[in-house]
């Protein structure tokens, strides 16, 4: 199989385990190794990790994998989703959708043991046949956990005991409409502050007369992004304006001395608008808006903004439209927080995993399908492309239990890609695991490992005290398994 997109029609044609079939079943294989003395260690409370950049500041991580490595140390059987758990102390949160109902669940960090359970109904069909499970992650702040499901559910619950502390449906609130695949973006929490992209209307789509009428309905002002007082569930201020909801997530910038909220927005609209927002956290004064997305209808954007604080950048990329993306763009903030464009670049157009800055350049995956998908190395301060390169191998286990005479050509596709220790982990599309050495004289793989082989590996793991949280989001051809969250032992000398 020389074409490496060639493997997924052959996935698509293996259907997952029934929810009920695999739901609550936890497998314990082995205690993870002791941490190393010297080790550094963190929690991973939000998406991006605890700095927002998917940048870790653990050492003492295992770089040298034999047969069988890393080990798991558990996993667990998980309904529908698309995201990532959330870690703080001893817990790990972990958010998926099973039998119309979305589930929020507490595990224990090390043994995978369960907590607690809240789970609440929902009902959602995916308009494009994707999994009907949320799309945001959980968060994790001063005691709270906070959940954004795929139909606007806004749940706020207490981290030791899964207590339901305040509830909000933003759908119903806020006319939020469905958008492209439900809710999606992960909130941010802030100095006791839940900022969310809401993507609301003055009225709701639902009620709208026909195509033209709805057409008006999405493209008119509502509340595009709000913030919620952690404890309460109060509105602490909304920015009312016309565009949606994306799939990224707010991110914190640090700029000039001073702290502001950045949000990729762009829901669903005819023709489609969007692009970077600067706010202040603590009043929601709206200080600039930076277009940057085409006018075609469809586009879905799931890349947060990287930001540089050193400069009072930030860059935020897109692989729509198909066909002719619109790519990245890199901005600056003078110190009334208004953006110029620094470059723009058509060869970074990124679909949903986060670029990596490091060291004045940015390391990502361009390209919006399998086929196209190239990782890039970029030089920030320019936008000059400094190389490119697919990560490729031929995988003789697969062929011999899929039956095929030679080895099938893999790769990691559009990976996800996380910096610590030195070093670049890479989680590959189909399951595979990487350690990379990325610098602008090119890419080296330093291992590889194979925990599963599943499609639709598209949420970052996540990284704490030594231990990879991976979710599988399909069922696995050779294992059998299907959706299921794996904790793996990186814990090195």
């Amino acid at each position: 199989m020389k074409n490496p997109s060639r493997l997924f029609l052959l996935l698509f044609a293996f259907t997952a385990c029934s929810a009920q079939e695999v739901f609550d079943r936890l497998t314990f294989q082995a205690a993870p190794k002791p941490l190393a003395k010297d080790a550094k260690t963190s929690d991973w409370p939000r998406v991006l990790g605890p700095t927002d950049d998917a940048i870790s500041p653990e050492t003492h991580l295992s770089k040298k994998w034999a047969a069988g490595e890393p080990k798991t140390v558990w996993e667990v059987a998980m309904g529908e989703g698309y995201n990532s758990p959330a870690i703080s102390g001893d817990s790990c949160v972990i958010f998926h959708a099973l039998e119309g109902k979305e589930i929020i669940e507490c595990l224990q960090r090390e043994n995978g043991k369960r907590f607690w359970s809240h789970d609440y109904p929902i009902s959602y069909q995916d308009r494009y046949g994707f999994g009907n499970g949320p799309r945001g992650s959980p968060v994790i702040a001063d005691g709270v956990v906070v959940t954004y499901g795929v139909t606007c559910e806004l749940r706020a619950l207490e981290l030791k005991t899964g207590k339901l502390l305040w509830k909000r449906d933003l759908r119903a609130e806020m006319h939020v409409p469905q958008d492209f695949f439900g809710a999606g973006g992960t909130p941010l929490i802030l100095d006791g502050r839940v900022i969310v992209n809401v993507g609301g209307k003055k009225a709701s789509i639902e009620d709208s007369e026909g195509l033209r009428d709805r057409k008006e309905r999405l493209a008119e002002a509502g509340v595009s992004v709000a913030a919620f007082d952690l404890k309460s569930g109060e509105v602490v201020w909304k920015v009312e304006d016309a565009w949606g909801a994306s799939y990224a997530s707010p991110i914190p910038a640090r700029m000039h001395g001073q702290l502001k909220v950045l949000v990729y927005a762009g829901g669903e609209s005819d023709p489609a608008t969007g692009g970077l927002m600067c706010i202040d956290p603590t009043s929601g004064k709206l200080h600039s808006k930076f277009a940057w997305r085409d006018d075609e209808y469809i586009q879905a954007i799931g890349t947060s903004p990287v930001v540089i604080p050193e400069k009072n950048r930030a860059f935020i990329t897109t692989a729509y439209p198909k066909g002719r993306p619109l790519g990245g763009v890199m901005v600056e903030y003078d110190a009334e927080f208004q953006p110029k464009e620094v470059w723009q670049s058509k060869k970074l157009g990124v679909h949903w995993m986060n670029p990596v800055y490091h060291e004045g350049h940015l390391y990502a995956i361009d390209g919006e399908t399998e086929p196209k998908s190239r990782l890039v190395c970029v030089n920030a301060d320019t936008g000059a492309e400094v190389w490119e390169q697919k990560i490729e191998w031929d995988d003789a286990e697969f062929s011999k239990q899929t039956g095929r005479a030679n080895p099938t050509r893999l790769s990691i596709l559009r990976a996800s890609l996380l910096k610590v220790d030195g070093d670049f982990l890479c989680l590959g599309e189909i399951g595979s695991l990487h350690w990379l050495d990325l610098s602008p004289a090119g890419a080296k793989v330093i291992a590889q490992a194979q925990p599963f082989y599943a499609l639709n590996t598209w949420s970052l793991p996540a990284l704490s005290h030594g231990l990879l949280y991976v979710r599988q989001q399909q069922k696995d051809l050779m294992q059998k398994t299907g959706e299921r969250v794996i904790c793996l032992d990186l814990r090195g000398e």
